[in-house]
């Protein structure tokens, strides 16, 4: 008799089991469609950081995850023809990697889960009620830098700079924003500014030609279109010897001067952490807040501080690349 009662109290944990695993929430072999406005080192690090994540908390790429990572290239267009294609398949959830990506597939799906990174602020981009409590099927990771801290590193550097020149892409909500708050520290702090903006790269260097004869130095926020324009940027500014204090580090790396900036891996990976609660269902975008960065680097461009003639003060020189 003990022997049946065991055998059934067996057989009846067993089918517990089997509908507890059936009723998991977590979705099985997901397919994450990964949508990227455009190819630049900060955007390209916040996709790998995304992904990694993932991996580390048992995704993993061909086993039990597939991603469809697509780049726009810049080209609303393609934003659009992407952001449809997402929505057709049907697609667990989507990574968008920049505003404009956000904004795109946002206005596709409301059912969706959408999870954003290299985001500047999700309610000026109509992607969230509150950064608190979205409460759309949109939330993420911001970028917004230390805009203030910014502004008085171009002043450490350039400690006789009297006009400082703002540049950024006037169609990028993002870098409307930024480019509003670095205009009210630069006052703040007794300086004036100019500002030039551009509707693409191919304004770039004119833009960048035009600003320099205006100003002792130069600020550029994280915008998507002088991210990938640097190399240009360095072209004019080397030879009329203009500081540029950057949004990230990746603009430092391709001409810029300094930052204290986001590491957008790490963002990309704190959105991917984000990412393995949805698929857990754990969470879901509505009710999880916008997440900051969870720190902020210096980065200084050795090789263009000599060539411009600026001397690194001596408490920021283990901050050097490119020495």
């Amino acid at each position: 008799m003990k022997r049946i009662v065991r055998a059934m109290a067996i057989m009846l944990a067993m089918v517990v089991f089997v509908v507890l695993a059936g009723c998991s929430n977590e979705k099985k072999n997901p397919e994450i469609g990964i949508i990227q406005y455009m190819e630049h080192v900060a955007l390209d690090s916040s996709r790998e950081g995304f992904i990694n994540a993932l991996k580390d908390n048992g995704y993993v790429e061909g086993e039990n995850i597939t991603f469809d990572v697509q780049n726009a290239q810049g080209d609303q267009t393609n934003l659009s023809t992407i952001s449809d294609r997402f929505v057709s398949n049907n697609v667990d959830l989507v990574l968008a990697i920049a505003t404009p990506a956000g904004q795109s597939i946002a206005g596709k799906t409301s059912k969706i889960p959408i999870l954003g990174t290299a985001i500047t602020d999700y309610v000026d981009a109509r992607l969230a009620q509150t950064n608190e409590a979205p409460g759309l099927n949109v939330s993420g990771t911001t970028d917004m830098n230390p805009i203030k801290e910014q502004i008085e590193l171009l002043v450490k550097l350039v400690p006789d700079a009297k006009t400082v020149g703002v540049l950024y892409t006037s169609s990028e909500d993002n870098s409307i924003l930024q480019a509003a708050i670095a205009k009210e520290n630069i006052e703040s702090m007794g300086l004036k500014y100019v500002e030039v903006t551009v509707t693409n790269s191919n304004d770039v260097q004119q833009a960048v030609q035009s600003i320099v004869e205006k100003c002792d130095a130069i600020y550029i926020p994280t915008d998507n279109t002088f991210a990938t324009a640097m190399p240009t940027v360095y072209g004019v500014t080397s030879k009329s010897k203009t500081p540029v204090i950057c949004g990230e580090s990746g603009m430092v790396e391709t001409g810029g001067l300094a930052t204290l900036g986001i590491n957008y891996y790490d963002l990309g990976y704190q959105t991917g952490l984000m990412a393995v609660k949805i698929l857990k269902g754990e969470a879901e975008p509505a009710t999880m807040p916008i997440e900051k960065p969870n720190k902020f680097d210096f980065a200084i461009n050795g090789a263009v501080a000599e060539e411009i003639g600026l001397e690194i003060p001596a408490d920021l020189l283990e901050y050097v690349i490119d020495k």
